[in-house]
């Protein structure tokens, strides 16, 4: 598909990545973008349409979904980490936050947005996940859990999703410079940089974007011995 002339739905679209990509699709030609975050009022940027959405309230979902009935693009981007690891005092608590927005969110507005797509001429779905979806590392061990998962969920959305011809996207990116990673020290990657990337893919018809040199590396580690998901971070 093109990004010109399509309708653009994105999660998390107030700050950082989300930000990015909606200013990317704009830039790109879309015809109309939906800028949904969960206080609609923190969406600034001119051009877009604020849709009021908190992924883990599936009454909102299913609003948003009615409301916007002629998207042709989803970006599942909303995101969220606890910092926390497997055995952390609050780890399970951190774990549930963390799959009700990574995992059962993005699952939650892909079953809503379905039949918008199919509808639409079958369209894309975009879902941003992490390097950290294939290594873990002790600090982020819960976060990673919910990315894995929702990769795991993005491959089975690629296949059900496949006979109404709708594609599936996913996005794989160490750090980048937004307030998720802010206290992360180092370099980091550009959202503007991945923005444009997961556009390029999605009009390539590609089922996957390695957005930087972290998620290349970590990827190619699959193969190596031991596999990189194997080493103790």
């Amino acid at each position: 598909m093109q990004i010109k002339d399509a309708v653009v739905f994105i999660t998390g679209a107030n700050r950082g990545l989300g930000l990015a990509y909606a200013r990317a699709a704009l830039a790109a030609g879309a015809k109309k973008v939906y800028a949904a975050a969960r206080d609609p009022k923190s969406v600034t940027l001119d051009g877009v349409v604020p849709v009021a959405l908190d992924v883990t309230q599936p009454a909102q979902i299913e609003a948003a979904a009615r409301a916007c009935a002629d998207v042709t693009l989803v970006i599942n981007n909303a995101g969220i980490s606890r910092g926390s690891g497997l055995l952390s005092d609050n780890a399970l608590d951190a774990a549930r936050a963390e799959f009700d927005t990574n995992f059962f969110g993005l699952w939650a507005v892909s079953r809503a947005f379905a039949p918008v797509l199919a509808k639409n001429g079958g369209g894309t779905l975009v879902n941003v996940l992490s390097a950290l979806s294939w290594i873990t590392f002790p600090s982020v061990a819960t976060y990673s859990a919910s990315k894995s998962a929702a990769w795991s969920l993005s491959n089975g959305l690629r296949n059900e999703l496949a006979a109404q011809g709708t594609r599936v996207v996913s996005v794989h990116v160490g750090y980048m410079d937004t307030d998720m990673a802010s206290h992360v020290p180092g370099d980091k990657t550009s959202p503007d940089d991945v923005a444009r990337q997961t556009l390029a893919a999605v009009e390539a018809g590609e089922p996957e974007v390695l957005a930087d040199a972290t998620a290349r590396q970590v990827k190619q580690g699959f193969v190596a011995t031991p596999p990189a998901y194997a080493a103790a971070g």
